[in-house]
């Protein structure tokens, strides 16, 4: 019996130093990781406090400092910044699925039922859903079919104009607006097939799909210190996540209601005047998938289809509106520049009272401006934040699962190492060069790259081309009231995406062929 006890005792003792060691052991290695640097950080808010209003100004400045992988320290969530091309070579190609899920996000998930393809987390609903846009609505020949459309609500954009700037003394035209309206028209009606701009019902759906993008640029404490998830019912955050939330399924439930409807009155001989003619939409597109799917092993739910319409409206209306204020933003600094552009295009255009699409094929330098644009002013600064799935190792450090990483594409376009003149506006430089915006060139990612890269280009910069083409070719710009070029105000607002904090306002003079 007491040889028993004995055996016991010193089973349990050195079972108990066993442990000891082993944690010991995990201590010493969680230690050793050779984790990037970081700067200091505060208890409970960490480093949170040096985000500032323009994160990806904020963020830049302190790489200069700590590197091109920092590693900072939000609340409780660990986060990755990455600020260099090879960096996020590192990250979007050669770890490009360990970094292709998103971090969760309890805005976005209410705004779009969990159930779209821009924030839904790496999976097989993932890669069902971004099959159905890639093939079904953002194809070439999707976007092609579509250029009627982009082509009619351009020149509507010339007549505004042209009706606004009487002589002798035209007034301000506000871009800022005429652009969103622009984005906001096209999308509607390829997405919805038929616009909803007119009278107060048009207004209202403006102000609900800006609300809409400005939620999703709130900062969400619950995100990074959960547990004071409770101030968001204090400061409203809560009430007005859902109060647009549910104004928008309530629009996208008319909307489906509609092409429904719509189905019914064909079948049986009627039509509807509103939608396009003979033009098949996104909803017509995802509705006859989903009766296809129900047969199949992934049925496309209601909420899938409304939640993939609300991603092509976030991408589609804010892309292009932001890239052409941008892009007439620098126009209008750089007078030598606008010069060369009005030029090529009115070369190219020759005697013809309108462009088209075939047009800008020839326009080198009119690709040149866009392209030099986005560089200085990408859409989406920092990209939409990646998660990695597992522990590993990148360019020496080791990186746990479930870091966020957020890429810093605004810091990595104006690198010098890799840009001359960086800084500058000098679209000269996209003249003789194969580096594009497609993912392929990790030192101008406007749209991402990898897995995880924007499906839409081709979709946006379409519109945004020849948008651009047209306002040069028919008007020449200038500021309001004699103010110089280079007293513009280039303030940047706070948000998800780049804009000017302030609306653009010019003086629009028809051009006297």
């Amino acid at each position: 019996m007491l040889f028993l006890f004995n055996s016991l005792f010193y089973s349990l003792l050195l079972l108990f130093f066993s442990l000891i060691f082993l944690l010991k052991w995990l201590s010493n290695q969680r230690t050793q990781r050779n984790l990037p640097p970081s700067p200091s950080k505060l208890p409970i808010i960490g480093n949170l406090h040096q985000l500032g209003l323009l994160p990806h100004r904020s963020l830049h400045s302190l790489a200069q400092q700590y590197g091109q992988l920092m590693l900072l320290h939000l609340g409780s969530k660990p986060t990755l910044i990455v600020s260099s091309v090879d960096a996020a070579h590192e990250i979007m190609k050669t770890h490009d699925l360990n970094f292709s899920t998103r971090p969760k996000s309890s805005i976005a998930g209410r705004l779009f039922y969990d159930r779209d393809v821009a924030f839904a987390p790496y999976g097989e609903y993932w890669r069902q859903v971004r099959s159905i846009c890639v093939l079904h609505l953002l194809s070439s020949k999707m976007v092609r079919s579509f250029r009627r459309v982009r082509e009619e609500e351009t020149t509507l954009v010339l007549e505004k104009i042209k009706q606004s700037c009487p002589s002798p003394s035209p007034s301000p035209l506000n871009l800022t607006e005429m652009f969103i309206s622009l984005s906001n028209d096209v999308v509607c009606r390829v997405a919805l097939g038929k616009k909803y701009s007119g009278g107060e019902g048009g207004r209202k759906l403006k102000d609900l799909f800006r609300e809409l993008v400005e939620v999703l640029g709130i900062f969400n404490v619950e995100e990074y210190i959960p547990w004071l998830g409770w101030l968001n019912r204090v400061n409203g955050l809560n009430t007005k996540v859902e109060k647009v939330a549910k104004d928008l399924d309530k629009f996208m439930e008319i909307v489906m209601e509609e092409h429904t409807d719509g189905r019914k009155k064909e079948s049986g001989g009627g039509g509807s005047d509103e939608h396009d003619e003979g033009q098949q939409d996104f909803v017509d597109v995802l509705l006859g998938i989903q009766r296809e799917s129900n047969t199949t092993a992934f049925p496309l739910h209601r909420d899938s289809i409304k939640a993939l319409i609300l991603d092509m409206f976030t991408g589609g209306t804010e892309t292009t509106s932001t890239t052409l204020e941008w892009e007439m933003t620098e126009l209008l600094r750089n007078p030598k520049v606008m010069k060369e552009l009005q030029n090529e295009v009115r070369r190219v255009a020759r005697d013809k009272d309108d462009i088209t699409e075939d047009d800008l094929e020839n326009m080198h330098y009119l690709k040149a401006v866009v392209r030099e644009s986005m560089r200085l002013h990408p859409p989406v600064p920092l990209l939409i934040p990646r998660e990695s799935i597992h522990d590993v190792e990148v360019m020496g450090y080791d990186i746990a699962a479930g870091t966020r990483v957020f890429i810093n594409a605004w810091a990595i376009a104006r690198d010098p190492s890799f840009w001359e003149d960086a800084k500058e506006f000098w679209p000269e430089r996209f003249l003789n060069t194969s580096i594009d915006y497609k993912g392929h060139d990790f030192q101008f990612i406007p749209f991402g790259a990898g897995r995880r890269g924007c499906p839409g280009i081709q979709f946006a910069m379409t519109l945004n081309e020849l948008a651009l083409a047209k306002l040069v070719h028919k008007f020449d710009f200038a500021l309001p009231n004699g103010a110089r070029a280079e007293d513009m105000d280039m303030t940047e607002a706070p948000g998800i995406s780049l804009n000017r904090k302030y609306p653009l306002l010019v003086v629009a003079t028809p051009y006297a062929c």
